[in-house]
């Protein structure tokens, strides 16, 4: 498994009462709310969509720091070691972030099957 279950279980208690969709991508799973992804984990750790104007908000956090794709930080998105995500105390915050850019988003609306 390319991400640690115990986690995924977290982070399903911390959503629990929500509207939220689980999904297989990228090695990783992630968590979605209207079609909009909140979180996800991978086999380093979590990661979170955070607003572009949060995210300044969110590296300020302690134990986030900004995800990268090769060597340069993707816009908007946030990431925590595995050490780091299984702290309530320090996921929390970062979870808020991203649950607050997720609302603020109208619901993806599925496209039609290609023929």
């Amino acid at each position: 498994m390319a991400f640690d279950p115990g986690l995924a279980q977290l982070l399903r208690d911390d959503l629990a009462g929500l509207p939220i969709t689980e999904k297989k991508m990228f090695g990783g799973l992630a968590f979605l709310m209207n079609g909009h992804m909140i979180c996800g984990l991978h086999k380093s750790g979590s990661m979170y969509r955070v607003s572009k104007e949060s995210y300044a908000a969110a590296l300020a956090l302690p134990g986030v720091q900004a995800m990268m794709m090769g060597d340069r930080p993707m816009a908007a998105m946030v990431e925590m070691s595995l050490e780091n995500s299984g702290q309530d105390t320090l996921r929390a915050p970062v979870l808020a972030l991203a649950l607050a850019t997720v609302r603020a988003l109208p619901p993806k609306v599925a496209k039609p099957p290609k023929r």
